[in-house]
This record gives structure tokens, C-alpha cells and sequence, in this order.
């Protein structure tokens, strides 16, 4: 039988091949050759069209398309880029004239010390920020007095150090090791379901600490997991940092949208995560309108699945402390969550440090050990750094230890009892204009707000005429002033102005002169967001 049943195959096969032979012999041999080949070719089209769409979506390939189209047709693109340049001319709003007048060449003789006088007569150049600016400037008070003069000689006494000589300036490594260690101490790091091993370094700002969170977390899940097309989901408050990260990394991100309440939306985090997913994000607060984020339900969420989940604390870590132990309520957000695995915490905003320090921590050594870079081939010996930069200014890890010591936690306490008790006046004072609306319920000391009966824009035009630097926002429409303690003695003034920008536009509605809100407003509305990103770009480039 079994005999039988082999002779049986071997025919049919036979029989099979000379059929297939027969009919091939009708086909020129390249053709026989080149089929197979351009029908893999054509395949590998298919996927990948598939794979933009599926990472683009649909209408913004179809716009792409579209615009790529309408650029051949001949005098298109010349007439796109000459608007585009009115659009960057306007941005600028008069920058080119001074970048005219810049110097280019080393004086031939030195100025020596009036090169300070050169300095202060330049600064006066300077817009008027004393009060008026969103976030900015944090510590309060005249900058040549208190806090201000404080920092400014703890800084002036380090210029020289640079830690990366750990051997040489080891009171400035001492100092980076305590400021982490006191920054950790407020996000949990006492506390047992912490595991008693939080760690990290000092950063130039949040986007160093954003960035080498986000590498971290990728070489770490490729030592874990093995993945090696990382990908990672925020939701669309979260920082642009992320999506330096990504760019930087080669890491696909995906950006998910905020529920209701404008917090990260957990369900439609869970939606995206593959076995390519290597971390998630979430804010205390997010940015853009100064909510926090659903962060045990993250954390839970990254625990069952296994990845990494970093938590930006740049604007709220040494606010959230403090703000609870004052009686706010203030839900879960550091260490203490299980899951969290990164935070990012500035230190130059409300810890009151010089610009140019942050903080990035790990819930263990294991995963920051993949924060580090070390080199064994070079000739110049061997080399290992924790951060990005190499050399670091000593000057400013000083000013941030000194800044932390001199406050202390009654100091840090009594300024986050001014800045929250000034953020619910200035919320509660907003909500009294009936044309304007507060975006959701601001856990912290930002209060973004939008209308349904104005251009919010034009209403920014007016407030930035008033002296205000406030912070234009999408989706939706909206401005939004991060609260300093520059701020507290002048939250009725900023209202009264509010008020009276709001009657402006209500009184004529349209652009003023000079103003930005129609290229706000077209921005949010063209579709074509490789457009928006050109004149992104265009912009930067003419700035230096």
C-alpha cells in the first residue's frame, strides 16, 4: 500500500511539472526571471504604503499626497515658499534687524572689564519680565536681592568646577549627590513600597532629563525583552521632549488623546501597547493646562504589561509635596505608585535653582545603569559619563544645592502656599469673565483657558500689547499663565488686564496690527501639518 501510494505521488508530480513546464515555455526566460522579483517588489510597496498609513493615518497621507502633488505643478512651490516667508517675517517681528547688528569677529583689542558695561547696556534690551511672564522667572522678588543675590554668589563661587573631574571637584560631585538624594527624598524614596533604592544624576532641564529617561528605558527593555523596534505612548498633553526623544532614539511614538477631563486617557493608552511598546507616560502636571495625570492607573497599567513608565515632574515635583502636606488634595504621583519606573524633576523652576538644572531619577540602579555611556577603545583612555554633556557646569549644581539648603522645607512650604493660594484667585477670577472658560480642573498653578464667543488669540494680541507673555495652546484653542511668585503680588492686575482685553475684542473683533492671531489660528486649521512643521523650522533657522 505504501509502495503503491509513493509511485502514485511521484506520478502526479511528474505529470504536475511537465504541465507547469509547458505552460512557462510560453514566457520569454527574463520574463520568468524579473516576475517573481518585481512581484516582491510590488509587495514590499504594499506594506509599506500600509505601514504609513497605519502610523499617519489616513487623511494626513491623503493631505500629503495631495500638497506633494499641487508642489509640481510649476510656480506652486515658489509661491508657497515666498507666503512661508512672510509667515516667518512676521514671526520674527523685528529679530532680523538686530541679528544685523550682531558682532561676528573678535574685537581686535579686548574690551577688558567694560565688556560688563557693554553687558548691562544690552540686558536693558531685555523685555520687561519682573511679573508678567508665564513661568519664566520662578523665584521672586528683585533679581539683585534675597534669593536672587543667594543663588548668584553660590554660583559665582563654582564657575571654575566642572564634575565630570570627580577627583578634582569632589564638593561639587558631593553637592549633585545630595541634591538628587533630597529631590528623591520628596518623591518617595523613604517611603518601603519605594524599594529603597531610587537613584539618578543632575540634568541641564527637563528635556535632558526627559531624553536620558527615554533612553534609558529603550536600552533597558531591549536587555529584558529583546526589543529592538521600540515604541512609546503619550498622551497628546505630554511634552514635546518625547517627541525630540523619538527623533533622536529612532523610537515610534505614539500619541493618544486625553479623555474628558483632559487627564491621559488609560484606556487609550492600553489600545496601543504591542509587544514593541518599551514605556508610557504621564504628567503631574501636563503643561499645557496644569492637570495630573491618571498616574496609579498607569502605573498598574505598565506593571501588567512589564514596560517602563515615566512620570514628568518638571513643573510639579517640588510643588506636589508640599501642596499635600499643606492639605491640598493631591492625587498619587511619584515613587510610591508601583510602576513608575523614571521621573524628570526641574529644579530651576519651583525648587528655585539657576536655570540649567534638573533632576532625573530611577526607581533602581539595574535600570539607570542604562542611562550611562562608557567608551573602552579610545586612545585618549578610558571614558564613562552619566549625562549627555560631557563637561558640566559645576557652577549651577552648586547654585541648586545652595538654593535647596537656604529654603529648606518650611521655606518650600510657605512658597507653595503663596503660588497655589494665587492660582485658585486667579482661576476663580477667570471663571468671572463669562466669554472665557477654564479648561478642565488645573491640579497645580497653571490655568489654560479658551472662548466660544472670541478669538482667544486676538485676546493674547491684546495681553501681550499690555506687557503679558503668555503661552499659546491647540487643541483647543486656548492661552494658557503658569503661576510664579512673581505672580503673587499681581494676579489683580492680571485680571483687570484680561478683563479688558476680553471688552477689546468683544468691542472689534479682528487682528491688530503686528499681532500673531491669524497665524495661530491658521496654524490649528491647516490640515497640512508638514506645512506647520516647515514654518517650525524656518523660523528656528532664521534665528541664528
Amino acid at each position: 500500500m505504501d509502495s503503491f501510494s509513493y509511485s502514485s505521488m511521484k506520478s502526479m508530480l511528474i505529470q504536475a511539472r511537465g504541465s507547469l513546464n509547458s505552460r512557462l515555455s510560453e514566457f520569454e526566460p527574463l520574463v520568468l526571471l524579473l516576475a517573481p522579483l518585481l512581484t516582491l517588489f510590488l509587495a514590499q510597496m504594499i506594506g509599506s504604503v500600509f505601514g504609513v498609513v497605519h502610523d499617519k493615518g489616513l487623511k494626513a497621507c491623503l493631505v500629503g499626497f495631495l500638497m506633494g502633488f499641487l508642489k509640481m505643478i510649476p510656480g506652486v512651490q515658489n509661491y508657497i515658499d515666498a507666503e512661508k516667508q512672510k509667515v516667518v517675517d512676521q514671526l520674527q517681528s523685528g529679530s532680523s534687524s538686530k541679528k544685523k547688528n550682531r558682532t561676528e569677529v573678535l574685537p581686535v583689542k579686548g574690551l577688558g572689564v567694560e565688556v560688563l558695561e557693554k553687558m548691562e547696556n544690552e540686558k536693558r534690551n531685555d523685555a520687561i519680565w519682573q511679573g508678567k511672564c508665564s513661568g519664566t522667572v520662578y523665584i521672586g522678588g528683585a533679581e539683585s536681592e534675597g534669593h536672587f543675590a543667594l543663588i548668584n554668589q553660590a554660583c559665582s563661587m563654582f564657575a571654575h568646577t566642572n564634575p565630570l573631574h570627580i577627583d578634582v571637584f569632589q564638593s561639587v560631585v558631593r553637592f549633585e549627590s545630595e541634591v538628587v538624594a533630597m529631590t528623591a527624598a520628596l518623591l518617595g524614596s523613604k517611603e518601603t513600597v519605594s524599594g529603597g533604592k531610587i537613584c539618578g544624576n543632575m540634568t541641564s532641564g527637563g528635556t535632558e532629563s526627559i531624553v536620558l529617561a527615554v533612553k534609558s528605558s529603550r536600552d533597558y527593555m531591549k536587555y529584558k525583552k529583546g526589543i529592538t523596534r521600540p515604541e512609546m505612548i503619550i498622551p497628546e498633553s505630554g511634552h514635546s521632549a518625547y517627541d525630540k526623544a523619538a527623533q533622536y532614539f529612532n523610537i515610534k511614538l505614539w500619541r493618544v488623546p486625553v479623555d474628558k477631563d483632559f487627564r491621559a486617557d488609560v484606556k487609550a493608552t492600553r489600545r496601543h501597547i504591542n509587544k514593541n511598546t518599551i514605556m508610557i507616560v504621564g504628567s503631574a502636571p501636563g503643561f499645557p493646562h496644569g492637570i495630573i495625570d491618571p498616574i496609579e492607573e498607569l502605573g498598574q497599567l505598565a506593571l501588567s504589561y512589564g514596560i517602563c513608565f515615566h512620570v514628568d515632574l518638571c513643573l510639579g515635583g517640588f510643588v506636589l509635596p508640599f501642596a499635600r502636606k499643606l492639605g491640598y488634595q493631591i492625587p498619587p504621583f511619584d515613587f510610591s505608585v508601583q510602576g513608575v519606573t523614571s521621573i524628570s524633576v526641574d529644579v530651576h523652576k519651583y525648587g528655585l535653582a539657576p536655570k540649567g538644572t534638573s533632576t532625573v531619577l530611577y526607581r533602581n540602579h539595574e535600570i539607570r545603569k542604562h542611562q550611562f555611556v562608557a567608551v573602552t577603545e579610545w586612545s585618549g583612555g578610558l571614558y564613562v559619563s552619566p549625562t549627555i554633556a560631557g563637561s558640566r557646569p559645576g557652577s549651577l549644581v552648586a547654585g541648586a544645592w545652595a538654593a535647596m539648603m537656604s529654603l529648606g522645607e518650611e521655606g518650600y512650604l510657605q512658597n507653595t502656599s503663596k503660588i497655589m493660594e494665587a492660582s485658585k484667585r486667579l482661576e476663580e477670577g477667570v471663571r468671572e469673565i463669562h466669554e472665557l472658560f477654564v479648561i478642565g480642573k488645573p491640579d497645580m498653578t497653571i490655568v489654560a483657558f479658551g472662548s466660544k464667543a472670541l478669538d482667544i488669540f486676538e485676546v493674547n494680541d491684546i495681553m501681550s500689547s499690555k506687557g503679558w507673555h503668555l503661552n499659546a495652546l491647540q487643541r483647543p484653542n486656548s492661552i494658557h499663565i503658569c503661576i510664579t511668585l512673581q505672580h503673587v503680588p499681581v494676579v489683580d492686575d492680571f485680571l483687570r488686564d484680561l478683563r479688558e482685553a476680553v471688552e477689546t475684542v468683544k468691542a472689534n473683533p479682528g487682528p491688530i496690527t503686528g499681532g500673531l492671531a491669524p497665524i495661530y489660528g491658521a496654524a490649528g486649521k491647516m490640515p497640512d501639518r508638514g506645512m506647520v512643521n516647515e514654518l517650525l523650522v524656518s523660523f528656528m533657522d532664521s534665528q541664528y
